[in-house]
C-alpha cells in the first residue's frame, strides 16, 4: 500500500469518527433543547480541531510505521488525487448551492451552518473513496 493510500485511508477514518462525534454531541443536546437553539459551533470548531490534531498524528504514525515510505508520491498517486479532487467538486458545489438556498430561506443560523459542515464531510468521504477505489482497481 502506498503512502498516499494510507493517508486516504487515515483520513476516511478520521473525517468519519469526528463528524460522527460531533452529530452525538448535537443530538444528545436536541433532548433537552429545539434543534435551532443549539450552541452547535464549539463542538462543531472542536471536531474540526480535532480532525486536524488525528489526521498529523496518524501521519506520523503511519511515518514511523515505514520510515522509507513516508511522503513518497508518484504519478499515480497525482493522476489519483486529481480524479478524486475533479469528481469531488461537483458534490461540494451541490451542498454549497444547498447551504446558499438555506441562506436565501432565511432558514436558522443552525441549519446553515451544519450544511455547510456537511458539504466538506460529504465531499471528503466522497472525494476519499473515489480515490481509494482507484488505488484497489485502477482507472
Amino acid at each position: 500500500m502506498s503512502w498516499e493510500e494510507k493517508q486516504n485511508w487515515i483520513y476516511l477514518v478520521v473525517v468519519t469518527i469526528a463528524y460522527l462525534g460531533y452529530l452525538a454531541i448535537i443530538v444528545g443536546r436536541a433532548r433537552d433543547t429545539p434543534i435551532t437553539e443549539i450552541s452547535y459551533a464549539w463542538p462543531m470548531l472542536g471536531a474540526m480541531l480535532a480532525s486536524i490534531v488525528a489526521l498529523i498524528v496518524g501521519a506520523i504514525g503511519a511515518a514511523i510505521a515505514s520510515p522509507r515510505d513516508a511522503d513518497k508520491r508518484d504519478e499515480r498517486d497525482e493522476r489519483i488525487a486529481q480524479r478524486g479532487e475533479v469528481l469531488g467538486i461537483p458534490v461540494l458545489s451541490v451542498g454549497i448551492f444547498g447551504a446558499l438556498a438555506l441562506t436565501l430561506a432565511e432558514a436558522a443560523h443552525f441549519w446553515i451552518g451544519n450544511a455547510i459542515y456537511l458539504s466538506f464531510v460529504v465531499t471528503a468521504l466522497v472525494t476519499t473513496v473515489i480515490k481509494l477505489i482507484h488505488y484497489r482497481r485502477g482507472f
